[in-house]
């Protein structure tokens, strides 16, 4: 079964769910005249490790990858939570290196560990979870026509990154070094989501792909997306390995997953109040669907069990 069709299974079952139906990148419960946000997310080894990436950078990973969907819901990250997973041939320096890479992304996103449990696994596992808080939720439902579509940050580095591992390419140093940042070190946009909170209309996290995305958006949303493809900020580093592969550099921004960038749409009138840096790359509109350069698009992006 692919990861959508098993999705699709246990909400079937599962009824009884939180003030916040489940859908979005994290759950949510009223309190007061605030809301707590949940989330969880798992790391596995054979799925979610290069072997170039260090015990370091998989902790650091295990975190902003928890974080990031919090962020994406518009809250303050309270705390972390997590279990780990241990298979017999993970020796105590590696794991050592995990500690290590939790503690830095806690110091880094300012948190504290609240809980954690460990087990006896067949791969190392690492399933987090993050807490936080906001005023008023961001949601993938909550694209309005007239919205403008933006990103923070650039694209298409991780996907670009891995290719470079995957395939053995041969890049200038600089070059491997901008691409590995941003696909063995990837850093969760919180602040951006706390400041968008209340001024955005919906958001989302660049885990599965742009593409992939822009389309949860569209049909949560119940509305169409127009993305224009010389507005998409990516960097001359992606276009480089685009060639050396023989593909299109649009195609990789579109489709590369753990980006960890926030995707929202906003009010036109709203977006001079922004205080970080984004790239507006569309905009919503009536009827359905996703569309790129005024052509139909189908959302690329990873999925997992296929």
């Amino acid at each position: 079964m692919r990861e959508s069709e098993i999705i699709e299974l246990f909400l079937k079952h599962l009824k009884n769910q939180g003030d916040l139906p489940l859908g979005d990148d994290a759950g949510a419960l009223r309190i007061g005249d605030e809301w707590l946000v949940a989330t969880n997310d798992m790391l596995v080894r054979k799925t979610d490790v290069p072997d170039i990436m260090t015990p370091e950078q998989v902790g650091f990973k295990s975190v902003t990858m928890n974080v990031s969907d919090v962020a994406a819901m518009g809250a303050r990250p309270l705390g972390f939570l997590f279990s780990l997973g241990v298979p017999r041939d993970v020796g105590e320096e590696y794991l050592e290196g995990i500690a290590k890479g939790i503690r830095e992304a806690l110091e880094f996103y300012s948190l504290p560990v609240l809980s954690a449990d460990t087990n006896e696994a067949d791969d190392l596992i690492i399933d987090g979870i993050a807490l936080g808080m906001t005023k008023k939720l961001l949601t993938r439902s909550g694209a309005k026509p007239g919205d403008l579509v933006c990103v923070t940050g650039d694209l298409g580095r991780a996907l670009a990154g891995y290719l470079v591992w995957r395939h053995g390419l041969e890049v200038p140093g600089d070059v491997r070094e901008s691409l590995y940042e941003k696909f063995l070190s990837p850093k969760a946009r919180v602040m951006e989501g706390v400041l968008l909170s209340g001024v955005a209309n919906a958001a989302i996290d660049v885990s599965d792909g742009l593409s992939k995305e822009l389309g949860l958006i569209a049909k949560m949303s119940g509305v169409g997306i127009e993305v224009r493809s010389a507005s998409l900020p990516i960097r001359k580093e992606v276009f480089e390995v685009a060639r050396l592969v023989g593909m299109d550099p649009v195609d990789i921004a579109l489709a590369s997953g753990e980006e960890f960038e926030l995707v929202f749409t906003i009010p036109p009138g709203e977006i001079k109040g922004l205080s970080f840096d984004f790239t507006v790359i569309g905009r919503v509109t009536e009827g359905s669907g996703l569309y790129l350069d005024g052509r139909p698009m189908e959302p690329k992006g990873w999925e997992h069990l296929i």
